[in-house]
């Protein structure tokens, strides 16, 4: 069964790079009617951090990537890495290391000198003698010396290492029994099944080292897919500078998650000049062999105007739910789905619309001064005082209250400009709003007469 895994280190939250690669793996095998496992790479004790394993299960469970079985804890799995490092040991493929960090500053110091890459000599290598005292060994694997490491990535095509290049004994368990990650990712990957490795490329180099692994432990190499990296806009490798990197920072910055799933597919992955993928289109069309070897760029504009189509086009119902998560219920307000269906039109973010919808709810307590400035002379606010004493308290619909306000407008010789703005500044504050007339539906002819009369009051 094809079946992939996102296993992310918990040392800090999870970056919106990591989230792609989770959304590729998880596509590529829900799409194959696959298995999509997580697991959590935490065998560094010193550096986890538990609040950031609960958040990268948070950013899941917030972008609704659901995986297969439970999660795995590499912490919980060193009995396991023991038994197959005994293994290797037995087999004659591992061997314990003596070496002090001493000696290897020295190896290290002389390689500099002859301008050679530093790598262990392998003086433990074929060691069969009394081992010194108070030394606890490392464990490094038997690499080969020469010849070559070779594989076909699904990304970047046929790759080829030359072992004597990259390579020495390297250390497969510390000097304290701990595993390495690489061990782990190989020992984990094999035992759950993994057959498709899809990461960024910052990987790579690890890939030789792992196929050893494989090799000496005689599994099976799974399909290695290596993903180019997310760049900012100036072309470095995208960090905070660029934007906000941690998914639920996106949330609390009112983006919907299908935005950001969207936004993310797109970065290295296309299908033809199409933008706008739901998760339907994403399982039926998402391929990885068709990732772009070229690292992408961010654009923030690009996920802000994707924010504001789905904005446009979610449910009320679902809209409404997510809405709670930023203390605004509208399901609790009179005509509540009336007043998001207004403002869902110009909301490019959550918390825009949220901060629009309470312009509108709550009479406003101040005026934007230069708004106040440009639009009101001494013409309109006699005329804003006289319409609001034409008002009555019938219930009137935005068509209704459009004919009412032109009908007083033509007796009084007037045109909606002499008044739209006045009106616009006196109910929200500001002069930019939906629709007067849809507006003043919202919230009724006596609530328009009130916020008129305490602006006028204000001046």
């Amino acid at each position: 069964m094809l079946t992939t895994r996102f296993a992310p280190s918990p040392t800090g939250f999870l970056h919106i790079g990591g989230l792609r690669t989770a959304l590729y793996s998880y596509l590529y095998a829900r799409k194959n009617g696959g298995k999509f496992l997580l697991r959590i790479e935490d065998t560094d004790l010193k550096r986890n951090s538990q609040e950031a394993t609960i958040a990268i299960r948070e950013a899941f469970n917030w972008c609704g990537l659901d995986y297969d079985g439970e999660v795995e804890y590499q912490s919980k799995r060193f009995d396991i890495y023991k038994k197959y490092i005994d293994q290797l040991l037995k087999d004659g493929k591992a061997y314990k290391c003596y070496t002090t960090q001493e000696e290897l500053a020295q190896m290290r110091a002389q390689a500099e000198a002859n301008k050679q890459r530093p790598k262990y000599d392998g003086r433990y290598r074929d060691f069969t003698g009394t081992p010194p005292e108070g030394i606890e060994p490392v464990i490094r694997i038997k690499a080969p010396l020469d010849g070559v490491i070779e594989f076909t990535d699904g990304v970047k095509g046929y790759i080829k290492f030359n072992c004597e290049d990259i390579l020495d004994d390297f250390i497969i368990a510390r000097s304290d029994g701990s595993p390495t990650y690489n061990f782990c990712v190989v020992i984990d990957d094999a035992l759950m099944g993994v057959s498709h490795v899809i990461r960024g490329d910052d990987h790579l180099s690890n890939t030789p080292k792992q196929i050893i692994l494989y090799e000496a432990l005689g599994f099976k190499i799974p399909q290695f897919f290596h993903v180019a990296m997310i760049n900012g806009s100036d072309g470095a490798k995208l960090s905070k500078r660029h934007g906000a990197t941690d998914v639920m920072e996106y949330k609390n910055m009112g983006y919907l998650p299908e935005a950001l799933l969207n936004f993310l597919v797109r970065l290295g992955w296309s299908h033809g000049d199409d933008e706008i993928f739901s998760m339907h289109q994403m399982l039926e069309l998402f391929d990885p062999y068709n990732l772009s070897k070229s690292a992408s760029t961010y654009n923030p504009s690009k996920l802000e105007w994707l924010n504001a189509h789905y904005i446009k086009t979610l449910p009320f119902e679902r809209l409404a739910d997510d809405m709670l998560y930023f203390g605004l219920d509208f399901r609790a307000i009179n005509k509540g789905q009336m007043l998001l269906d207004l403002l869902r039109e110009r909301s490019k973010t959550l918390l825009e619309l949220k901060a629009s919808a309470l312009a509108i709810i709550n009479q406003p307590t101040d005026y934007d001064q230069n708004a106040v400035k440009k639009f009101i002379n001494d013409d309109n606010k006699l005329l804003l005082s006289e319409f609001a004493n034409s008002l009555g308290n019938a219930n009137m619909d935005a068509k209704a209250i459009e004919e009412m306000t032109n009908e007083f407008l033509t007796q009084k010789g007037k045109k909606l400009k002499d008044l739209a703005q006045p009106i616009r500044i006196a109910i929200t504050g500001s002069a930019v709003s939906p629709s007067i007339f849809e507006v003043i539906e919202f919230i009724g002819l006596d609530e328009l007469k009130s916020r008129i009369q305490n602006f006028l009051k204000s001046l």
